[in-house]
């Protein structure tokens, strides 16, 4: 016993879960979760499918969209097994905002459901080897729902009235739970940004790049990769009890600028995720500005 206890504590393997790390399916033990895309295909077939050269996420107005989902963060295209894909729907990794209400309904959308970013892993020794994974952030836990929070109301308070660029980056977290040996290819996948435009007559610190931010969203990933069919079946009830939509009690207009969205964090600081069918209506039907692509829309240097 004396000499199990010495032992040093292993990372996480990339092929297999470990025993233990999935305790439950409460969600509020999960920050942040890698999963291989071929397996979250499997798992999520409501919510992903490749039909073709696309790889089709539920949209608004979709039954899988209005039962919650996923937020899904890219720039249009995803490779898998070397094989390019273009995505059906998703949030652009960067976008422009030019007034308050379009900053509310972002700052509300990107924390209503968790997010999804794609990445390609290769090994030094055969980079040829290549695995596509699905890296999700539960915005309900409240350690990673605080720093994104006060990240946004942090930059507003320090350039009020003035233009800003602010970016959020997950790639020191991501990189730093793989095993030596195994480098993240496209690592910019791992970030979004927005840039508030405001209609200053002079705005010198935004012209000289000076008020733009970074916030490194640090957290535990967890591993949710498995061949055990037991344990498969445990991941996918997972992402569905994290991709329930939340309940939403108040409108926009009810709400004040750089106040933070009370409506749903009651909900997720108390942990009641439980999913209310009259209030799941999906929030990238309502967004006014581009934000969001289709399939129809999306750029030919895409393809």
């Amino acid at each position: 016993m004396a000499g199990a206890a010495c032992e040093p504590v292993a990372r996480p393997s990339l092929t297999s879960i470990s025993s233990g790390e999935l305790r439950s399916l409460w969600t509020c033990d999960c920050e942040l979760a890698l999963l291989p895309l071929a397996q979250l295909l499997r798992l999520q077939p409501g919510a992903f499918q490749l039909r073709g050269d696309q790889l089709v996420v539920a949209g608004p107005g979709e039954p899988a969209a209005a039962r919650g989902g996923f937020n899904v963060f890219g720039d249009g295209l995803v490779r898998l097994d070397g094989q390019l894909y273009r995505l059906s729907s998703y949030i652009k990794r960067y976008v422009e905002l030019t007034n308050y209400c379009d900053y509310k309904d972002y700052r509300e959308t990107i924390l209503s459901k968790p997010m999804l970013f794609f990445i390609n892993v290769q090994t030094k020794k055969d980079t040829s080897k290549e695995r596509t994974y699905t890296f999700l952030v539960n915005t309900r836990h409240p350690k990673i729902r605080r720093q994104i929070e006060q990240g946004m109301d942090m930059v507003i308070s320090s350039v009020i009235g003035e233009s800003y660029r602010l970016q959020f980056d997950f790639q020191e977290a991501v990189k730093n739970f793989f095993p030596p040996g195994n480098e993240v290819v496209n690592g910019e996948n791992l970030s979004f940004a927005y840039e508030f435009k405001a209609d200053a007559l002079f705005d010198f610190f935004y012209w000289f790049g000076l008020s733009n931010s970074i916030v490194k969203v640090n957290g535990k990933v967890l591993n949710l990769s498995s061949t055990s069919p037991e344990k498969k079946e445990t991941i996918k009830l997972f992402l569905e009890k994290m991709s329930e939509p939340l309940i939403r009690r108040s409108s926009f207009s009810d709400r004040k600028f750089s106040v933070t969205s009370r409506g749903s964090i009651d909900d997720v600081f108390n942990c009641n995720l439980s999913p209310r069918s009259s209030l799941t209506e999906p929030l990238l039907a309502e967004l006014p500005f581009p934000s969001v692509l289709e399939s129809e829309e999306t750029p030919n240097q895409f393809i």
